[in-house]
């Protein structure tokens, strides 16, 4: 019997799935440091972020088929080291795409009204200072009409691009690929009519002078993409939103500019150092942050174990 340890949890629908399928599933927590101990024991493991598989992991797995990460990205895997001993690795990147996009627009709307500094204050000030608040949240800005430079336009860019275009926003994609990418707009209540519409794409230079907000949808590569230098290159009073991997934006570049004024704002899912990101940063007034949560909402979790389910069956043929 193929045994399955899902080590960061799995939606109780993948779970059936599997069990139906006749795999065995074990959904518990191990601690990264007796998984030594107990996965050579599994034929597959299925992970999120918080479980890291290493060379020495995967050298004491002589039986280990396959490590799927539920989600996109394989920052915490030895990818090319698995696949060398003849291990698979898959993620399922198609799964958390609306989710992350909806996160993303969360903190756009949240910066742009203020509403993060309003929720803080309102509680113990609105009763007493309510004009005051008002004068002070009065300041805020619309989406429509602004430029959006999007930065990877993979499944989650594309997802952004929709509905910005929705909102009445200019979107800048920047994709070295294609020159154009087509994108199907889903009109939604609407007896599933779309539309199909061909989107030029930009380089990153062409972005950065000019977009009044940019979002980051691209892995990490070992190294910040968003410097100082890149920074210096954009507008002033540029929002910046960072729902992809922490480490992509340089943090001490950003705090900087967020308190020269360079970046009026910016929303942040994901961190250098988490679990413990730098608290500047987390209490910064003109930054909305979230506990990296883009792909944990019901719908996506239950998407996320249907897509790993069907990945498993498939690979081992039943």
């Amino acid at each position: 019997m193929i045994r399955i340890l899902a080590n960061d949890g799995i939606h109780e629908d993948g779970k059936l799935l599997l069990e139906e399928a006749g795999y065995e599933v074990d959904v518990m927590k191990v601690a990264q440091e007796d998984l030594p101990n107990v996965l050579p024991d599994y034929d597959v493991i299925i992970v999120r972020s918080a479980t890291k598989i290493d060379k020495a992991l995967i050298d004491r797995c002589p039986n280990l088929k396959v490590i799927i990460r539920g989600g996109v990205g394989y920052g915490n895997i030895e990818v090319e080291y698995a696949k060398g001993k003849g291990v698979e690795v898959m993620t399922t990147p198609e799964a958390s795409s609306i989710s992350v996009a909806e996160l993303v627009f969360g903190h756009l709307f949240s910066v742009a009204r203020n509403l993060h500094q309003s929720n803080r204050e309102m509680p113990t000030k609105g009763n007493t200072e309510f004009k005051a608040l008002k004068r002070k949240y009065s300041e805020g800005f619309e989406l429509e009409g602004r430029k959006l430079g999007i930065i990877g336009f993979g499944r989650v860019g594309q997802e952004v691009a929709k509905k910005a275009i929705g909102l009445g926003m200019e979107i800048m994609p920047v994709d070295y690929a294609f020159e154009t990418v087509k994108l199907e707009l889903d009109i939604y209540n609407q007896k599933n009519m779309s539309l199909t519409i061909e989107v030029p794409t930009y380089t990153l230079d062409e972005v950065l002078g000019v977009a009044d907000i940019i979002t980051l949808h691209v892995p990490y590569g070992g190294k910040a993409m968003i410097t100082e230098q890149e920074i210096q290159q954009m507008k002033d009073g540029v929002v910046i939103v960072n729902a992809a991997r922490g480490g992509i934006v340089d943090e001490a570049a950003l705090l900087a500019a967020l308190n020269s004024g360079k970046v009026r704002a910016a929303g942040i899912d994901v961190y250098e150092n988490e679990p413990t990101p730098n608290l500047d940063l987390l209490n910064h007034e003109n930054v909305s942050v979230s506990p990296h949560i883009g792909a944990s909402t019901l719908e996506a979790q239950g998407r996320v174990g249907l897509a790993v389910a069907d990945k498993v069956i498939a690979f081992f043929g039943h």
